[in-house]
């Protein structure tokens, strides 16, 4: 049974790193499909500029004459829509077929039960992510991305730029692979939206293959990154385990949306451990940034009951402060606190003034006011 355990964390946990990889696809072909439209808007740009000279301009005429540059905008977002929910519909599939086939490989005995990619996929896009559905977050993101040209164009007219610099304003530079216009805003934003999508989907599939089969497994695991970048709420949450339905087992910090899901681009996951081993420490490896020999942090495997505490507790003091902040940082190195300190029971990051009135003598022990 133990030997399975370790082969089901380590297969999942590298599952949660081909997720990313599949993601950073993703990305790239939608960047890819704005990247497109950008270059037409310089010439749509031109023709609206050329129909209004700036001694005729007005509010009323300017949204008259971008309605074409406003239909290439939706028309856009209309197909980033289509591309990202086709590929989230086969993700759904393949994240319910692969769970099924892993259990499988395992030779781990389960009833198949009626869980498919059809549900999962319904399911995943009717319930919102960040505060919003699918449909909701890309017609923001076209909105936004509408009302930049906007008003790029309205400030070029009564600084009098010329054509040129509009599009420069809107678009970037060349030398600067046009990471430096207004448009990359809604690049980064479409980023965003894409990688989150996609953790929602594949937690939302991973959630209820689990939920359908809890007579196999006992509970959840839940894995953070553990680099520099990861979030307040995942670095206490690493190593935490819960039950099939959420609830948390030998603390009282909840669930939340989940791993994947509880903010944007997140990168955790967690691991099912079988019926019989809920009380076992886990048995594998996980891979690591290690900042003690480079500034930029080096990978490496670390065994599965290193948690995002025992890493931090290995890094040199500016990267921890770098994570934590200066204050907590002391705090952490000379005031005796330990990175759950820094948090309640329910897993609300903590103030320094709540900090403070909690525990006072650690921040006269670190030396910070």
């Amino acid at each position: 049974m133990a030997t399975t355990q370790t082969e089901l964390y380590d297969a999942t946990v590298r599952h949660a790193i081909d997720l990313v990889r599949y993601s950073n696809g993703s990305v790239r072909r939608i960047i890819a499909l704005l990247n497109r439209v950008d270059a037409d808007l310089g010439v749509q740009l031109a023709r609206a500029m050329e129909r209004l000279p700036a001694s005729a301009f007005t509010v009323a005429r300017l949204e008259d004459l971008l309605k074409d540059i406003r239909k290439l905008n939706a028309e856009a977002y209309s197909q980033v829509r289509s591309t990202l929910e086709s590929e989230l519909r086969d993700l759904a599939a393949y994240e319910v077929g692969y769970q099924g086939q892993l259990f499988d490989s395992l030779g781990i005995e389960f009833t198949a039960r009626g869980v498919t990619g059809g549900q999962v996929y319904a399911a995943a896009m009717a319930q919102p992510f960040q505060g919003q559905l699918l449909r909701e977050w890309i017609a923001g993101l076209e909105a936004g991305r509408a009302r930049r040209i906007r008003d790029a164009v309205r400030i070029a007219y009564v600084e009098g730029q010329t054509l040129q610099q509009v599009v420069q304003r809107l678009r970037g530079t060349r030398a600067r692979g046009y990471t430096d216009g207004l448009l990359e805003i809604d690049r980064r934003h479409a980023e965003a939206v894409v990688r989150t999508a996609i953790s929602h989907m594949a937690g939302f599939a991973r959630d209820r293959w689990y939920e359908a089969n809890d007579d196999i497994i006992g509970a959840l695991a839940w894995v953070s990154t553990l680099d520099s970048r990861t979030s307040q709420a995942c670095r206490l949450r690493d190593g935490l385990r819960y039950t099939a339905s959420h609830q948390p087992i030998g603390h009282r910090v909840p669930w939340g949306a989940g791993p994947g899901k509880i903010h944007w681009c997140c990168r955790s996951s967690s691991v099912p451990i079988l019926k019989g081993m809920e009380d076992e420490p886990l048995f594998g490896s996980r891979a690591a940034k290690d900042y003690k020999d480079s500034a930029r942090g080096k990978g490496k495997q670390v065994q599965a009951t290193t948690t995002y505490a025992d890493w931090l507790r290995g890094q040199p003091a500016a990267i921890q402060d770098d994570i934590l902040g200066p204050t907590r940082g002391a705090l952490y190195r000379r005031g005796g606190l330990k990175l759950e300190s820094f948090y309640n029971d329910r897993g609300v990051y903590l103030t320094l003034s709540q900090l403070r009135a909690k525990d006072a003598a650690a921040f006269a022990r670190a030396g910070v006011e």
